[in-house]
């Protein structure tokens, strides 16, 4: 069924909203992909704040062309059946979505990415984004190297009062001996 001038034009603006709004929008390619099996990436995307949506291509053009921030952006890769993964929270998330997705169901490939102020990456740049620690991790890792030093620091004086508690239980030893 063919979608309406009105249909159309509520499309094109959800979708510049949708791209003002995110942080990262990552383009990919889903052929060969069930329907049953983009209702669960869907599913699981959904629990980071990711959107996933398939568009026409057509359409996301004049999105793209209608919004101040992506007009210039490189619309040449924007071609075959793709699907777009939206976040707003996360920078990574989508990335980080689509590529755990891809490890299940291996039709999904990446074909680049928008990012927050228009400017277009290629698909390397987002694998080597979804391949990043989330910001749990990365919080956890700084937490750990601050405190490294001071965690050494402790166990070097520790160990001086165990040497001494060593060598009185050893004298104490020798003596009930």
């Amino acid at each position: 069924m063919a979608l309406t001038r009105q249909k159309k034009e509520d499309i094109i603006q959800e979708v510049t909203t949708l791209l003002e709004e995110s942080k990262l929008t990552v383009l990919a390619k889903y052929t060969g992909t069930s329907v049953k099996e983009i209702q669960s990436l869907r599913e699981s995307a959904e629990e980071n704040g990711t959107s996933i949506k398939v568009i026409k291509n057509r359409l996301i053009i004049k999105a793209l062309s209608a919004s101040d921030k992506f007009s210039d952006a490189d619309k040449t890769e924007i071609k075959g059946q793709l699907l777009y993964a939206f976040n707003s929270i996360d920078e990574v998330a989508p990335a980080k979505d689509l590529a755990q997705f891809a490890k299940q169901a291996p039709t999904i490939e990446f074909v680049g990415a928008l990012t927050a102020d228009g400017n277009f990456i290629s698909a390397a740049d987002v694998t080597a984004l979804s391949q990043l620690p989330t910001k749990d991790q990365l919080r956890g890792q700084l937490v750990g190297t601050i405190s490294a030093p001071l965690s050494g620091f402790v166990n070097v004086l520790a160990g001086n009062i165990r040497g001494v508690m060593n060598v009185l239980n050893a004298r104490a030893d020798t003596l009930n001996n």
